[in-house]
C-alpha cells in the first residue's frame, strides 16, 4: 500500500477499536453503464420534463425553456465537485459519509438528515407525476387529487417489494428502462421536428413567446423568466444516487464521478432538443395546453396522433417508474448508511441486509412508510403535483449549496491517490462557478413567494429531524461522537 493511501485511511478512521470496522454487506454488482443508468434514471427527464413543463408554462410561458440550458452548465460544476468527494469516499451515505468524516459526525448527521427528507419528498413527486402525466392520459382517466393519491400509494408499495426482493432485478428493470427512455426520448424529437417542419404542426413563435404571462417586469431579478429555472432544478437533481451505490460499484473512485457528470451531460443535451420540439408542437394551442394537467402529452397526441401518443405514454410510464424506484433505493441505502453507524433509532434492525443481493429490509420499509405519511398528507390536494415539485427543488438546492462549502473548507485535509478523480487546474475555477450559480439557484428558490409550501416543507422536516436528533444524542451519543474505522473497505 502506497504511504498516501496509508494516511488517506488514517485520517478517515481515527481510533475505535478493528472489530467495529466496516464489513461488506452488499455484492459489488454495478458496472460502468449501470451505474450511469441509476444516475441518468433519478435525472429521468421524461419524468422532470413531463411533470414540469406545465407548471413552466403557467408561470413562464414557452419561453422558459431556455433556463434549461443554464441549469444544465451550473448542475455539471456541482457534479464535477460531488465527483471529488465521491472519489475520495465511495461509501453509501454521499453527502452523510463526507461530512461526518472530513468535518464531524454531528454535522454528517444533519447532511444524512436533510438528504432524507429530499429523497422522502421527491419519491411522492415523481410517482404523483407518472399518476398525473402519464398513467392516466395513457388510460384516459380524468386525474383527480384522490386518484393521484392512491395511484401513488399502489406504486410506492410496489416500488418497496422489488427494492426488497432483489437489487439484480431492480437493475435490469433499470437499464431496460433507461434504454427504452433514451429512445424514446430520441424518436419524440425527430418525429415531432418532422410533423413541424413537414406538416406544419407548430409554430416558431413558441420559442420566445411568454405565452398566457404578461409582465412588465418580465426578465428582472426573480421575475417569471427566472422562476422557469424550475423546469431544470426539478429534473437535473438525483444523479448524485451514483454516489449513494458506490459499495455496490466496481471501482467507484473512477466510475462514480464520471457516471454522474455523464449523466448531467447527456440529460441536458436529450432535455434541450426535446423541449425545443415540445414547444415548437404546442401550435396555436399555447393556452389551451397551459391549462392542461399534461401538457407535453397534448402536444404529443396534436403532433403525432393518438397511437403513437399510446405508445410513447407507456415508455414514459415505465421511465418514471423506473426512476421512482431508484430514488427509494437510494433513500434505503442512505437509510442504512447511518442506521450503520448507530445514527438512527432502532439501527439495528435498519442496518440488516437479509441478502447480499437484496435490499435492507427495514431501511426500506421506513422508506416506504415516510412517502406513504407524504401522500396521505397531499391526499385531497388538487395541485399537490406542483407543490411537491417546489419541495423536491429546494432541499436538493440545500444540499448541494452545504456540499460544495465542504469541499471547499475541507480541501486542505484532502490526501490524493492515485486512483482518484481530479480536475487539475481546473479545479479552483470549477468550484467558483459551481458557488455562483448555486448562489443564483438558492436565490431563485428562497426569495419568491411561490415556494412557500416548499419552504414549510424543509422548515418542518428540520424541525422532525431536532426530535430525532435528541433521540440519538441522548439513547447513542459515544455512536454518534465517532465513526466506525475503514480499515481495508476502500
Amino acid at each position: 500500500m502506497s504511504e498516501n493511501a496509508t494516511n488517506t485511511r488514517a485520517q478517515l478512521n481515527d481510533s475505535p477499536p478493528a472489530e467495529e470496522q466496516y464489513k461488506a454487506q452488499f455484492e459489488r454488482t454495478l458496472g460502468k453503464f449501470e451505474s450511469f443508468a441509476v444516475a441518468f434514471s433519478f435525472i429521468s427527464i421524461t419524468t422532470g420534463l413531463f411533470s414540469t413543463y406545465g407548471s413552466m408554462l403557467t408561470s413562464s410561458g414557452p419561453i422558459g425553456i431556455w433556463t434549461w440550458p443554464v441549469v444544465t452548465l451550473g448542475t455539471i460544476l456541482v457534479a464535477l465537485v460531488f465527483g471529488l468527494l465521491a472519489s475520495k469516499i465511495p461509501l453509501s451515505g454521499f453527502s452523510y459519509q463526507w461530512a461526518s468524516r472530513l468535518v464531524n459526525p454531528v454535522l454528517g448527521w444533519w447532511f444524512g438528515w436533510a438528504s432524507f427528507a429530499f429523497l422522502s419528498i421527491v419519491t411522492v413527486a415523481v410517482d404523483y407525476g407518472l399518476a398525473q402525466v402519464a398513467l392516466f392520459p395513457l388510460l384516459g382517466w380524468e386525474y383527480s387529487a384522490s386518484a393521484g393519491a392512491i395511484t401513488t400509494l399502489i406504486l410506492i408499495l410496489i416500488q418497496t417489494g422489488l427494492i426488497i426482493w432483489s437489487t439484480p432485478i431492480l437493475t435490469k428493470i433499470n437499464n431496460m428502462a433507461v434504454g427504452a427512455e433514451v429512445i424514446a426520448v430520441f424518436g419524440l424529437i425527430i418525429a415531432i421536428g418532422a410533423a413541424v417542419a413537414f406538416f406544419g404542426r407548430g409554430n416558431v413563435s413558441n420559442l420566445v413567446s411568454t405565452g398566457i404571462v404578461h409582465n412588465d417586469n418580465y426578465y428582472g431579478w426573480l421575475g417569471p423568466f427566472m422562476l422557469s429555472g424550475l423546469l431544470g432544478a426539478f429534473t437535473l437533481v438525483g444523479w448524485e444516487s451514483a454516489a449513494n451505490l458506490a459499495e455496490e460499484t466496481h471501482n467507484p473512485k473512477q466510475v462514480v464521478p464520471k457516471a454522474m457528470i455523464n449523466a448531467v451531460l447527456v440529460s441536458g443535451v436529450l432535455g434541450t432538443l426535446f423541449l425545443i420540439v415540445v414547444s415548437l408542437g404546442l401550435g396555436d394551442h399555447v393556452e389551451e395546453l397551459t391549462h392542461s394537467s399534461a401538457p407535453v402529452a397534448g402536444v404529443i397526441r396534436m403532433t403525432l396522433g393518438d397511437v403513437f401518443s399510446k405508445i410513447v405514454l407507456v415508455v414514459v410510464c415505465v421511465a418514471i417508474f423506473a426512476c421512482g424506484l431508484v430514488i427509494m433505493t437510494s433513500n434505503s441505502r442512505l437509510i442504512h448508511a447511518m442506521a450503520r453507524d448507530g445514527r438512527l433509532p432502532f439501527s439495528e434492525k435498519l442496518s440488516i441486509v437479509p441478502r447480499p443481493t437484496g435490499g435492507p429490509l427495514w431501511a426500506t420499509l421506513l422508506a416506504c412508510v415516510v412517502s406513504v405519511g407524504i401522500v396521505l398528507s397531499f391526499y385531497s390536494v388538487p395541485d399537490a403535483l406542483t407543490q411537491l415539485l417546489g419541495a423536491a427543488t429546494l432541499f436538493p438546492a440545500l444540499l448541494y449549496s452545504g456540499t460544495v462549502l465542504l469541499y471547499i473548507f475541507t480541501r486542505h485535509k484532502h490526501v490524493h491517490h492515485p486512483d482518484d478523480f481530479t480536475l487539475g487546474k481546473w479545479e479552483w475555477p470549477v468550484v467558483i462557478g459551481a458557488c455562483i450559480w448555486l448562489s443564483v439557484d438558492m436565490c431563485v428558490f428562497i426569495i419568491p413567494s411561490d415556494f412557500r409550501v416548499a419552504q414549510m416543507y424543509v422548515l418542518a422536516s428540520m424541525l422532525v429531524g431536532v426530535v430525532v436528533f435528541l433521540a440519538v444524542w441522548l439513547n447513542r451519543r459515544k455512536q454518534l461522537e465517532r465513526m466506525p474505522p475503514l480499515g481495508t473497505y476502500l
